[in-house]
């Protein structure tokens, strides 16, 4: 009897995790913020509970993992709706090298050493840590890369063109229709300006989701409405 129900506790804390991970969605398991991270160890340790430690009864286990999740999707839920709220729980991305310079105080304060930089470049199939403009530690962990405009691979595009400016980091000015006046005071962006873009394309600010200035200097917007009647929702 007591390896039976071992079994149906094993199988019951298997069903409930999945339900769990639909609950949550895949943005929880691809990003792994912080708030991600804790989520997923408390919840691991609750499920192993139910699964093989007789000693607790199943309600008082059912009832703190129903309350972990609870916490884990209104943080998931209130992120999403408020950027602040997002970059409390989730942390900001940090820029490790800035204009081919290593950030050595950023990399103290995320106990980074070059070696580490190194392997994740040479993830990136980088090999000379010279070749490299910007390098981003993204919330997830993961490492993104400018190259210089040297050691970038040359595209189609490219061979149409006579002069290139060199890439520059992108500045988000709106994200989730809030306009970012921090990113606007640092590159002497003035929201009038902003305002004028908008309306060359047509636009108006309240239907504007995301804009950027991307790196090679073109103004990208992004509308709450997207207009596309077959959209591809693939699970």
């Amino acid at each position: 009897m007591e390896l039976l129900e071992t079994m149906l506790r094993s199988i019951s804390a298997f069903t409930l995790m999945m339900l769990i991970a639909r609950i949550l969605g895949k943005s929880t398991i691809a990003q792994m913020t912080y708030h991600d991270f804790v989520a997923v160890i408390t919840l691991g340790a609750i499920t192993a509970n139910l699964a093989f430690n007789n000693t607790i009864s199943i309600r008082i286990l059912l009832t703190s993992l129903l309350t972990f999740t609870g916490i884990a999707y209104l943080l998931m839920f209130f992120s999403m709706k408020n950027r602040k709220l997002r970059s409390w729980f989730s942390g900001k991305p940090t820029v490790l090298i800035q204009e081919g310079k290593i950030m050595e105080s950023n990399m103290r304060k995320l106990k980074i050493t070059l070696d580490t930089l190194n392997q994740e470049l040479r993830g990136k199939n980088i090999f000379n840590i010279q070749e490299v403009q910007y390098a981003v530690l993204e919330l997830n962990g993961s490492i993104s890369v400018l190259p210089k405009p040297e050691s970038q691979p040359v595209t189609r595009k490219d061979l149409h063109l006579k002069n290139q400016s060199e890439p520059a980091f992108p500045i988000e000015l709106i994200m989730d229709g809030d306009i970012i006046d921090a990113n606007l005071q640092q590159n002497d962006i003035t929201r009038e300006w902003l305002h004028s873009q908008i309306k060359k394309k047509g636009l108006s600010i309240e239907n504007v989701n995301y804009a950027v200035i991307s790196s090679n200097g073109n103004l990208y917007f992004d509308e709450y409405k997207d207009q596309i009647e077959h959209p591809v929702d693939k699970e």
